[in-house]
């Protein structure tokens, strides 16, 4: 069982002469040397999807609010559910409150599933706000 926390971060964009803010999240060891880390914009995502530098992958879902956001979400939130259940399974009977625990986190995580499940259909059947900011929905669930 492994969460890693992944932050956007604002990095220099030497052509434009300005700080940006990334197009990929990354952990804190990952941003080092590279820009500041935007903390409001921590995640948490299971170890297994940051490729070896610790960055998470591009997709469209961080550029864009889209149905594959929410998909992007519910993969993590399994991920880390799954590796719970994992966990729970290969500890011994003297590990029950530990294990008691991870049953707990792991229905929790599933709970967040269905409920972002049941947020990706009421969105997939709503038009988009013209005047609103791109993005704008994406960072206020991030937050």
């Amino acid at each position: 069982m492994a969460d890693a926390y992944v932050y956007y971060f604002m990095e220099w964009d030497s052509p434009k002469g300005i700080n940006v803010l990334s197009t990929r999240r990354a952990t804190l060891e990952a941003i080092k040397g590279k820009g500041e880390p935007v903390m409001e914009t921590q995640t948490v995502v299971d170890e297994t999807q940051l490729d070896d530098g610790g960055f998470f992958p591009v997709t469209a879902a961080n550029s864009e609010v889209t149905c594959d956001a929410f998909s992007e979400e519910i993969t993590s939130l399994e991920l880390r559910a799954d590796s719970r259940d994992r966990e729970a399974l290969s500890l011994d009977e003297a590990s029950g409150e530990y294990q008691y625990m991870l049953q707990l986190e792991s229905r929790e995580l599933r709970r967040q599933v269905k409920s972002l499940q049941t947020q990706r259909v009421d969105v997939s059947s709503t038009e988009p706000d013209p005047g609103a900011a791109p993005g704008f929905v994406l960072m206020a669930k991030m937050i």
